[in-house]
């Protein structure tokens, strides 16, 4: 792909290419506000007094760790130690099933329950890279990408944009370049792409798939295939990514009450950024990915929709924490699993604790409902 804006129609969405990357890590350096947000990060204490003393030490520092990156690969090995890391410090365990169903051979477009902003993607990218297979395209809104740095960070780590403030007129095409750049993704550059299935996080532990979302997959399609055909190329993975514990749990269920008490809830102007450190510094517990079946055979969104909801529900990994919540009992839940998740509501009101409660139980309970129904 070129970098000329009259050859590359996805240029202002699509992730950087490797003669990109050296430009952009250059202009991250001299990015004061990245170097100020790090410096405050890794030294919460001292960032304020000391700041005009530690910043210029955190450049020089970067600059050292990224001296030898030239390409996207470089950078996403890079990444990976840190991963590692987080990884060592914030989860238990991590398990991973249904990978080995896949070919290494082939791009998917993975369709993925949607819990933390920046941790569901990352943990489908450090399963395929520890099975030596093609990291993902992420696809994330421009609502997290209104400061430069953080737009240059995810291009670098193979983000595109999904362009959310278009309005008008432009949502047509935005929409139509999105669909046509996925499908340029997994068919002429054989990568494979994540998406969510849905705008926004599942706040209340409901997975449940927009057919918006599988209709704009098909626009960039229509006049030239079936749905069904469609289908067969895209070759669509559903993904369940259970965790243990949602380091954002609490915050999610105090909007949650917010919004029912209230009918209304206001982020601040950085939650978002926010709620993306404590997804990727806080404890998750076990965390589960689960890779379902390539999707064929279907013909239209709305029944997509519901085969790609049956596999993430039954596949979704229930933790003691979920059992616990829905009032279950198993072997696998101890004295401890009670105590630990009664812990997590001890310094909440009555309301926002039944809210958080019934996010962790609703996994539980959509799992149950074809069987009652049947």
């Amino acid at each position: 792909m070129v970098d000329s804006a009259n050859n590359d129609p996805y240029q202002n969405i699509r992730p950087y290419n490797d003669n990109e990357v050296r430009d952009t890590l250059n202009r991250l350096l001299r990015d004061d506000e990245l170097i100020s947000a790090i410096t405050r990060y890794q030294f919460p204490n001292m960032a304020g007094p000391l700041g005009w003393l530690l910043k210029p030490a955190v450049r020089i520092f970067l600059a050292q760790k990224v001296d030898d990156i030239n390409s996207i690969q470089d950078f996403q090995n890079l990444v990976a130690g840190y991963m590692a890391k987080m990884i060592a410090r914030s989860t238990t365990r991590l398990t991973c099933s249904g990978i080995e169903n896949l070919e290494h051979d082939e791009a998917y477009l993975f369709v993925s329950n949607h819990r933390d902003i920046a941790m569901d993607p990352a943990f489908v990218n450090w399963v395929l890279y520890q099975n030596k297979m093609d990291t993902v395209r992420i696809a994330i809104g421009d609502n997290l990408l209104r400061k430069p740095y953080v737009s240059d960070l995810m291009r670098l780590n193979k983000s595109f944009i999904v362009n959310r403030s278009a309005k008008g007129r432009e949502v047509l095409t935005a929409l139509g370049q999105l669909s046509a750049y996925i499908d340029h993704s997994l068919v002429q550059d054989e990568s494979n792409v994540w998406i969510a299935q849905r705008e926004g996080r599942a706040k209340d532990g409901n997975d449940q798939t927009d057919p918006a979302i599988l209709k704009m997959f098909y626009m960039a399609h229509r006049k030239q295939r079936s749905f069904e055909e469609f289908l067969e190329r895209a070759k669509i993975v559903p993904v369940s990514i259970s965790y243990e514990y949602d380091p954002c749990d609490k915050a999610k269920a105090q909007e949650l009450y917010a919004k029912a008490q209230d009918g209304d809830y206001e982020k601040s102007q950085f939650e978002d950024i926010e709620s993306i450190v404590q997804g990727i510094t806080g404890n998750k517990g076990h965390v589960h990915l689960a890779f379902g079946e390539v999707i064929t055979g279907i013909d239209n969104p709305d029944e997509l929709a519901a085969e790609i909801d049956r596999q993430i529900i039954n596949n979704y990994y229930l933790h003691p924490s979920n059992l616990i919540a829905a009032g279950q009992t198993s072997d696998e839940v101890t004295a401890q699993h009670k105590a630990d998740f009664e812990q997590r509501m001890a310094d909440m009101g009555e309301g926002s604790a039944e809210i958080l409660r019934q996010m962790y139980a609703n996994p539980v309970l959509n799992r149950n409902k074809p069987q009652e129904a049947a």
